[in-house]
């Protein structure tokens, strides 16, 4: 008799926060709590409405204004509270919030160049390294994934988690140059059997308005 696997994947669907003024100016946000532009609003909407009817049983969200904006909206569309996880916010960039990236690149040359090669031990003098970032969101990942087996939940977070994410999926390094978008509110499915992460999906946009902004640079 051939055996029948009766493990189910457990599905999350990651989504960018929908754009901000400092989106659109290319700044620099860091954990500095900007909220939502109205572009980003009516993203938040269609995600939400794009997500009816996919099964979604716990919707969580960084609790930093842009992202818990969005997930409040697409909550509303799907039926389901967020639940705040602060461990999702967006990495601290230190000394660059609040710069463009040509600003940063102008006044700490040396520290953007760490930064654009993806330095992995890089903290921004007081902000945060790709390790430690990567160390608190993965666990969490985990936990969220552990809390509901077998399971469809919706993370709303941050381009930079998005980036730390997709590497540990992928099982790529930090360092590695990126290969993939990060637009506004896009939609992107990965899922774990059995301690084994794959991604299904990513960067989706057929909900929204053409024109999404990709996190940048790296």
């Amino acid at each position: 008799m051939v055996e029948i696997p009766t493990n189910q994947p457990t599905r999350i669907c990651l989504v960018r926060h929908g754009e901000t003024e400092w989106n659109a100016e290319r700044r620099i946000q860091g954990q500095i709590d900007i909220g939502l532009n109205d572009t980003g609003r009516r993203q938040a909407v269609a995600a939400g409405r794009w997500l009816k009817g996919a099964g979604v049983v716990a919707l969580y969200s960084s609790d930093l204004k842009r992202a818990w904006t969005t997930a409040l909206a697409i909550g509303a569309e799907i039926g389901v509270a967020p639940v705040p996880v602060p461990e999702m916010r967006e990495r601290r960039y230190g000394v660059f919030e609040g710069l463009t990236y040509d600003e940063a690149r102008a006044r700490y040359p040396d520290g953007y160049g760490a930064f654009e090669g993806r330095n992995a031990d890089y903290a921004f003098e007081n902000g945060e390294s790709l390790k430690a970032m990567f160390a608190r969101v993965t666990d969490k990942l985990q936990q969220i994934a552990a809390a509901h087996p077998g399971r469809n939940v919706v993370v709303v977070l941050h381009g930079g988690v998005l980036d730390v994410i997709n590497r540990f999926v992928r099982g790529n390094p930090l360092e590695m140059p990126r290969d993939f978008l990060i637009p506004n509110a896009g939609i992107n499915w990965i899922s774990v059997v059995d301690g084994q992460w794959q991604l299904d999906t990513w960067g989706e946009t057929d909900h929204l308005e053409p024109g999404a902004l990709d996190e940048l640079p790296s």
